[in-house]
């Protein structure tokens, strides 16, 4: 007779639970494996919140991109001599479209991630109005802006003074930033009285970190508008792709909003 073995009751629930480890190690090695990386290039000011999108769009999607952070006008001189950026968030509109006209980005791939917002910025609690008097009154010595140059909020900041009628009272107190991080930081560490960088720099989750600020009328200066571009090195690129469209999305534009940016 013949006899049949007899299985322990655990048996097929070891043959289940060894086919599902089996099956989760192959999906992650499949994500793994499908997963890219991109190299971006991002304008100063927006460096806390492409930080978190970063990590955020490296959860969701298991694309990493790599971030390097600066002068958007620097960016473009190291693109001209090859730097392997895939991806530039400039802090302007009109980088990205020059990248797009000589043939060094993909044109179709363009498009507005935010519109920055310029402040007045002092650490000191209560030394800057919200009118932006203290530029008249205030007994500052120094002032931080970036690099008009080089940087659009310097640009900016510079309308704002113009439009004010400040700018020959102002300009032997100005210290000026190589990017706005730079400028941030010389208002932060006293080195200025006073600031104008990017309200992004000052606000998180929808109020100042800290000090005082006025928040400049948009009407004060031309639109901060600032563009994204793909580059030719990355139009193959599967994150490339993929972050420009969750740039897009609603979390990260959540993200992109609580820094007090617009659309």
């Amino acid at each position: 007779m013949t006899q049949i073995a007899a299985r322990s009751p655990g048996f097929s629930f070891q043959l289940v639970r060894s086919a599902a480890v089996m099956a989760a190690a192959l999906g992650l090695w499949s994500a793994q494996a499908q997963a890219a990386e991109v190299s971006v290039a991002v304008a100063a000011n927006f460096t806390a919140p492409m930080k978190k999108i970063a990590a955020e769009f490296e959860k969701d999607t298991g694309h990493k991109a790599e971030l390097s952070f600066g002068a958007t006008g620097k960016f473009y001189a190291q693109i001209n001599n090859g730097a392997p950026f895939g991806i530039l968030l400039s802090a302007d509109d009109t980088t990205p479209e020059k990248i797009a006209k000589e043939g060094k980005g993909v044109a179709e791939s363009r498009f507005t991630y935010a519109i920055g917002t310029l402040v007045l910025w002092s650490p000191k609690a209560g030394y800057v109005d919200d009118k932006g008097a203290v530029l008249k009154t205030g007994d500052y010595q120094h002032i931080a802006i970036a690099n008009p140059k080089l940087a659009p909020y310097g640009t900016a900041a510079m309308e704002v003074l113009n439009k004010l009628g400040l700018t020959a009272q102002v300009q032997p107190k100005v210290v000026m930033g190589e990017n706005i991080a730079q400028t941030y930081q010389f208002a932060a560490t006293g080195n200025a009285q006073l600031g104008f960088v990017a309200l992004s720099q000052v606000m998180e989750n929808g109020k100042i970190r800290e000090g005082s600020a006025w928040q400049v009328p948009s009407n004060m200066h031309e639109p901060i508008r600032q563009d994204a571009i793909v580059l030719n090195s990355a139009k193959d690129n599967e994150a490339a792709a993929a972050l420009m469209k969750y740039l897009k999305g609603d979390k990260a534009r959540a993200i992109i909003r609580s820094y007090g940016y617009s659309f």
